[in-house]
């Protein structure tokens, strides 16, 4: 895994922090992790598919242009690795291609205004907006060098990241192509558990059945293999 740091003496100018948290209640949180997870298990094997989420992002090298911190982001073509922010100059200028962002109670009008036309500034080609309290999902995609807005969203599929939007029952739902639906980490770890149980009842039945051919005089070891 690359990691990066830089000795730029500089880089003072363009703090890792802006002291804001990540999250203003439980729900927003789970949001977040929801997708920012199954984004990178989705995009494991990709070692040029970088994932962060409340990672601020820094367009230019300007103290005139604040950072954003999008609660996920989705970067193609830099490398997996640790970074206290991502400073685009130093990620041969390539800005993030997908930014998420989970809408809570603090967030005003005003605010979401200002951080699309951030999006649309510096080169986002895909921005997807959802409020939990309302199953609210807005989205965006770059056409003729803006972010235009997308008016349906049931069943709209990344161009980006190929998954798939259901806001058919309430509660938004993200599937992936192969028809996975994106899980809780709770949900991740039961299925753990539960290929763990199968495996381990399979092991258990193969060693039945060994202990059965030896009771019958034949060694499990030497059958013929297909």
């Amino acid at each position: 895994m690359t990691t990066f740091y830089s000795t730029d003496i500089s880089d003072r100018r363009y703090p890792d922090r802006d002291g804001k948290p990540m999250a203003d209640n439980t729900e927003q949180y789970r949001w977040i992790v929801i997708i920012k997870e199954n984004l990178e298990i989705l995009f494991a094997s990709d070692p040029n598919a970088f994932i962060a989420g409340d990672l601020l992002w820094y367009p230019v090298r300007s103290q005139l242009v604040s950072p954003a911190a999008p609660d996920v982001m989705v970067v193609f073509g830099r490398p997996k690795g640790k970074r206290g922010s991502y400073k685009q100059w130093q990620e041969e200028n390539i800005p993030p291609q997908v930014v998420f962002e989970i809408l809570s109670p603090s967030n005003d009008a005003e605010e979401m205004e200002r951080k699309l036309e951030f999006y649309d500034t510096y080169g986002v080609e895909e921005y997807y907006l959802y409020n939990p309290d309302n199953f609210k999902l807005d989205g965006w995609q770059r056409q003729n060098g803006h972010l235009a807005k997308l008016w349906q969203l049931n069943n709209w599929i990344s161009p980006r990241l190929g998954i798939r939007f259901d806001t058919s029952g309430g509660e938004l739902v993200i599937y992936r192509l192969d028809g996975e639906r994106f899980l809780t980490s709770v949900e991740l770890a039961q299925r753990l558990e539960q290929a763990e149980l199968l495996l381990e009842q399979e092991r258990q039945r193969a060693q039945q059945m060994a202990a059965y051919l030896r009771s019958l005089g034949v060694d499990p070891d030497n059958l013929p293999s297909n």
